[in-house]
């Protein structure tokens, strides 16, 4: 049985476990990273975990995080699965609780990981933009999805 929590303490050793979930699933997913780009921006990971203003955990039976997302202003800002943890329905779960508790309505995601844009049109969700350059400016090309109503 799986727990979701909303983290208001955002202690240094409850960010440390998302970390580890957040490295899992960009090496599983994101494929055109390089390791070195994975490192790089693991970087600035503590801060976004700090500061985005709903951090929602998911947690399996035995307390271990296998999930997290973070909300704002009905925008999903981040979504990320352990690995390990994939294809479990816990993605869906999340997105679900973000929809229903907080209203979820926005998105973004790298245009080189389909298998995410594929999971949120499956979730109702559809592409209204697309930019060549990623939020810091990198050449990841981002597409910004909204909720069918």
């Amino acid at each position: 049985m799986t727990k979701i929590v909303e983290i208001t303490d955002r202690d240094p050793a409850l960010i440390q476990p998302q970390l580890k979930v957040w490295k899992s699933s960009v090496q599983a997913t994101h494929h055109f990273l390089s390791e070195d780009e994975i490192q790089h921006i693991q970087e600035y990971v503590p801060q976004a975990l700090q500061e985005v203003p709903h951090l929602n955990i998911l947690e399996n039976e035995d307390h271990i995080p296998v999930g997290f997302m973070g909300i704002a202003n009905q925008y999903l800002e981040m979504l990320f699965i352990a690995d390990e943890e994939r294809g479990k329905g816990y993605g869906k779960e999340l997105l679900q609780y973000g929809i229903e508790h907080f209203f979820v309505n926005d998105l973004a995601v790298n245009e080189q990981n389909p298998n995410a844009k594929g999971f949120y049109e499956h979730l109702g969700f559809t592409v209204y933009k697309r930019t060549e350059l990623d939020e810091q400016g990198n050449p990841y090309p981002l597409l910004y999805m909204k909720r069918k109503s």
